[in-house]
């Protein structure tokens, strides 16, 4: 194989997002064989956008890339200092998350949490689904921080940003271990995933509702189980994800189902039987977000819009930008969940009125936080006194 290093003091920054998305969707070189990403979601791999060179693998006339095996899935261990992440944005319901993984096996297309894998010098292409970092610490660290003087306890947000419930979970069980200690600390939490893994966990999970603390949002994008395995590859399939909320529901956990994202002109027409399919298997709440595409998000979806659904490419792009603005994405805080415009005002009516008379609650339960007993266990640092 050979390789061509193209040096590019601007590669992929987000100024030049727009040219590099047009030269990528026409077919640059960058497309991965399609053998070699089989049931992953992303078909390029370009460099981060903090990185100074790109580089190319390209044919030598030798059919050198034939031979080169299949993607893999690495796992790396990452020991970080802290486990909370404190949040401060001002349209979303939560202050602080946990994320037990950087990257993401499920290889949505439309992950708005791919551009992270450029902070770690990698892509947000197939490097952000095959590239995993694990937190095996997760725990101790939690429980540790949760036992600082002065800690204040409230919702702890699960999932906000890679799936907890990711096929390595089965593996490495961190998620499990991170309930493990809320639960003892009666600390609450709130947990969004698109696995049925999560059914494993429903001994703790119902545990902690008894007490008020605990819900899960299920994200249920399509009921076409043919779009679902194209767009989100590794994923439960849409039968399995509402046999999860069946599950929880009768096990007691409060369940939301999260039409997430809302891709005008490719799913947004189901968004309907979504909601009812929900509400049949015991939902109780119900939310949706608009497609979002910052940073390298937009040409890898642009890439796999044309690849999959070459004929409505031009017509979802159209719409999507007829909600932001004339862009592919305005990350203006207010609009960058719902959009703007005729078209997201439509689907947020559509939402609201089968939100109605399904009986969804549109604002989650409040979980109790006067519960809270400050972890004492291995691991935390005693007091002096």
């Amino acid at each position: 194989m050979s390789e061509l290093s193209i040096l590019t003091q601007a590669a992929f920054q987000p100024a030049n997002t727009a040219d590099i998305a047009d030269a990528l969707v026409n077919g640059s070189g960058l497309r991965i064989d399609v053998g070699r990403r089989r049931g992953r979601g992303a078909g390029l791999n370009p460099s981060g956008r903090f990185e100074s060179s790109e580089r190319v693998a390209f044919d030598d006339g030798w059919q050198s890339l034939e031979d080169l095996p299949a993607l893999k899935t690495e796992v790396q261990v990452e020991r970080p200092r802290s486990v909370i992440t404190r949040n401060e944005s001002p349209d979303i319901p939560f202050d602080r998350s946990i994320n037990p993984y950087r990257g993401c096996e499920h290889g949505c297309i439309y992950c708005f949490a791919r551009p992270s894998h450029a902070y770690m010098g990698l892509s947000a292409g197939l490097d952000f689904e095959t590239r995993l970092f694990a937190k095996p610490d997760a725990a101790k660290l939690l429980e540790r921080e949760l036992a600082k003087p002065g800690y204040k306890p409230r919702t702890i947000a699960i999932g906000t940003n890679t799936d907890p419930y990711q096929p390595i979970e089965r593996e490495w069980r961190i998620m499990r271990q991170i309930l493990e200690v809320l639960d003892r600390a009666n600390h609450p939490v709130a947990i969004v995933t698109k696995s049925a893994l999560v059914m494993r966990d429903i001994d703790i999970l119902s545990s902690m509702a008894q007490r008020g603390l605990a819900k899960v949002g299920i994200s249920v994008t399509t009921l076409d189980r043919k779009l679902a395995r194209s767009m989100e590859p590794r994923t439960s399939t849409p039968t399995k994800r509402l046999e999860a909320i069946k599950a929880l529901s009768e096990a007691g956990i409060p369940v939301a189902v999260m039409v997430a994202p809302v891709i005008p002109g490719l799913n947004d027409h189901e968004i309907e039987r979504i909601m009812d399919s929900a509400k049949a298997a015991g939902a109780s709440e119900a939310s949706y977000v608009l497609l979002r595409l910052p940073l390298e998000v937009s040409p890898l979806f642009r890439d796999w819009l044309l690849q999959n659904y070459p004929d409505r490419y031009r017509h979802v792009m159209s719409l999507v930008r007829s909600m932001r603005g004339g862009k592919d994405y305005d990350a203006e805080f207010g609009k960058r969940m719902k959009g703007a415009g005729p078209y997201a005002w439509q689907i947020s009516r559509r939402f609201e009125m089968t939100a109605k008379r399904l009986g969804l609650a549109r604002r989650g339960i409040q979980m109790r936080d006067d519960l809270f007993v400050p972890p004492n266990g291995s691991g935390v640092q005693l007091s002096l006194l």
